[in-house]
């Protein structure tokens, strides 16, 4: 964590500096950089690649559960928390559909106004139709 920190930081600060302030060695950090990659964080790009291209293909819709069963029905072995752990990480996250709502209620008992106008909106003279909107 502290040489992540490090790494991000260097552009900044002088490594040496960076490395007083959080009590690591110069070496420690350049043997960290040195260092390849765990299996782990090496099947964590593999994975994330096929998480990629399911969440572009589900349009942004699938979350990690879902996500975990097109993963696990292309045979791929991920659990459900390292699904999340991706997404999360990098930004994935899943757009939920708007649910719909109805606004206006047709089918009630109250008397409904005439329409006086029947859509027919051009006078002869001025003040013969008024209109107004409610909204």
């Amino acid at each position: 964590m502290r040489f992540t920190f490090i790494d991000a930081a260097k552009a900044e600060f002088p490594i040496q500096r960076l490395c007083q302030v959080l009590e690591v060695s110069q070496s420690g950090y350049f043997a960290w950089r040195s260092r390849p990659a765990c299996q782990r964080q090496r099947d964590d790009l593999v994975l994330l690649a096929h998480v990629r291209s399911a969440f572009r293909e589900s349009n942004g819709t699938y979350g990690s559960p879902r996500m975990t069963r097109e993963l696990q029905d292309q045979g791929l072995p991920i659990g459900r928390r390292r699904t999340a752990r991706l997404m999360r990480e990098n930004g994935l996250k899943a757009r939920q559909k708007r649910r719909f709502k109805r606004t206006t209620d047709s089918h009630h008992a109250f008397p409904i106004a005439p329409n006086l106008l029947e859509q027919d909106f051009s006078a002869t003279r001025p003040n013969q139709k008024w209109n107004a909107d409610i909204s």
